[in-house]
């Protein structure tokens, strides 16, 4: 039988528009399945961020970068436990992917950004030289354009479609099923995302998000179910990245992105069950995490009534009235004194006291000699130091990784995007990309725009290379 199309594509996400969009450039016929009723997966629910070094957007700012010190950042935040060839080529062609997406028409001015809502460049992570590029519109900007682009090439989208499952022939994957009917293809990329929607398979690949309990949410796209592993499972591919995923630290009654859920107040400081700051608050994502796991999976936040009464009203989690009900239903607390909040959370009075007046002697002042968050508030663009935590009634809520954002565990590629399988070799036909391609995304989260420069950039190779592989000679 004859191939239907040159190229299918499982998932309409940032990975899925990467890898259709970049077949169509080398000629290929595609088609795109997407499960829900639009296209747009994580990706558009993110706030589009993307890392990547040697930029354009870089350059014009004066920044000095390179693939090769963006690699060596990379692998040693993640002690090199990941496929160093795998990370190489993935730092030498995210750069170049941001430069096709500013092509294709995605805005990132050569500006410096205070944060990951500000177009133009801004510290991703814990690196030295700043690779976070801001696109204008988000995550929903990066979307639009490659669908526009996808349109231009003439790709059909099938939406509400869910890929039953692939279809092998001799050892080669030579199209999928869906709504019980075959497509056939010279190659398939799987892009169906992550599986953070599917508590089974976060029992089986990634049981740390459970430790949130009641607290834990999960703000991936609502596609997110595993398909990629049941998908893997049929043809014996391998699956790495067990283990691994994104929790973000949130209090314990945050339900929504920051964006929607509303932001902790500047003057708080993080204790653990000793009465004892041990982290910059501010510290990003990449490290904070396992800063606080650390302490025992846990820790306290604590502020002021002046902090409470002049939170931003019109958020989901984070406004005065939120943090009163919480108090009134006992699960946040709040004491007339530090020494009573320190009862009724069990640590000790003595050094939560002490360690408040440490706050307040230095970030009120600007300088953090312990933790050096005045330095992490400046370059937030955050002009103003943080007020004195001195006001009564004073509150302590939980802080603990509880946002599940992206799950690690997926499809093991190789360099070109290649699924292989249990023996390490490439099955014929069959590439992923994005969190369904896994390898690139490690134990430690390398900052904003990990997950979305990971899509993209590997999906942008998938494509490619699932075209060249189309258009050679295969069994028909």
């Amino acid at each position: 039988m004859s191939d239907d199309f040159d190229v299918i594509v499982v998932g309409g996400g940032g990975a899925g528009l990467a890898a259709a969009v970049s077949a169509a450039e080398q000629g290929a016929t595609v088609l795109l399945f997407e499960s829900e009723t639009a296209l747009g997966g994580s990706t558009q629910l993110s706030a589009g961020l993307f890392t990547a070094a040697g930029t354009s957007v870089q350059r014009g700012l004066g920044v000095e970068d390179s693939a090769e010190k963006f690699f060596q950042h990379y692998m040693d935040l993640n002690q090199w436990m990941l496929a160093p060839g795998l990370i190489r080529t993935f730092c030498e062609n995210a750069g170049p992917t941001l430069e096709w997406l500013i092509e294709l028409g995605v805005e990132v001015p050569a500006v410096v950004s205070a944060n990951a809502h500000q177009p133009g460049l801004c510290q991703a992570g814990v690196e030295d030289v700043w690779r976070g590029h801001v696109p204008k519109d988000q995550g929903y900007g990066l979307v639009q354009v490659l669908d526009r682009a996808r349109r231009e090439h003439g790709i059909e989208a099938i939406l509400n479609t869910r890929v039953q499952k692939l279809i092998e022939e001799d050892g080669r994957v030579v199209g999928v099923v869906a709504d019980d009917i075959e497509v056939r293809a010279g190659a398939v990329v799987v892009a169906s995302g992550g599986f953070a929607q599917d508590p089974e398979l976060i029992d089986r690949h990634y049981p740390a998000a459970n430790n949130a309990g009641d607290s834990l949410f999960v703000v991936a796209a609502p596609g997110s179910r595993g398909d990629h592993l049941r998908f893997g499972r049929a043809v014996d591919a391998a699956v790495t990245g067990d283990g691994w995923g994104l929790m973000l630290p949130t209090v314990y009654f945050q339900r929504f992105h920051h964006w929607q859920s509303g932001f902790p107040p500047k003057s708080r400081v993080y204790v653990n069950r000793d009465g004892r700051r041990f982290m910059d608050e501010d510290a990003s994502y990449a490290v904070s995490t396992g800063i606080i796991e650390a302490q025992g999976g846990y820790a306290w936040m604590i502020f002021d009534e002046k902090a409470r009464v002049n939170l931003a009203p019109g958020y989901a989690d984070w406004t005065p009235e939120r943090i009163a009900d919480e108090v009134a239903a006992g699960r946040t607390f709040s004491a007339g004194s530090l020494t009573d909040l320190a009862e009724q959370i069990g640590v000790p009075a003595d050094a939560l006291d002490a360690t408040v007046a440490r706050w307040n002697d230095q970030l009120p002042a600007g300088v953090d000699a312990d933790f050096l968050r005045h330095r992490t508030l400046r370059n937030k663009g955050s002009d103003e130091n943080p007020d004195p935590i001195g006001e009564a009634p004073f509150y302590a809520a939980q802080i603990l990784p509880a946002e599940l954002v992206c799950t690690h565990a997926g499809l093991e590629i190789d360099g070109n995007a290649a699924v292989v399988d249990v023996r390490g070799c490439p099955i014929p036909g069959l590439y992923a990309a994005g969190e369904a391609g896994a390898g690139i995304l490690g134990l430690r989260y390398v900052g904003g725009g990990n997950a979305v420069a990971n899509a993209l950039t590997m999906g942008r190779i998938a494509g490619r290379n699932a075209a060249k592989a189309a258009q050679g000679p295969h069994p028909s």
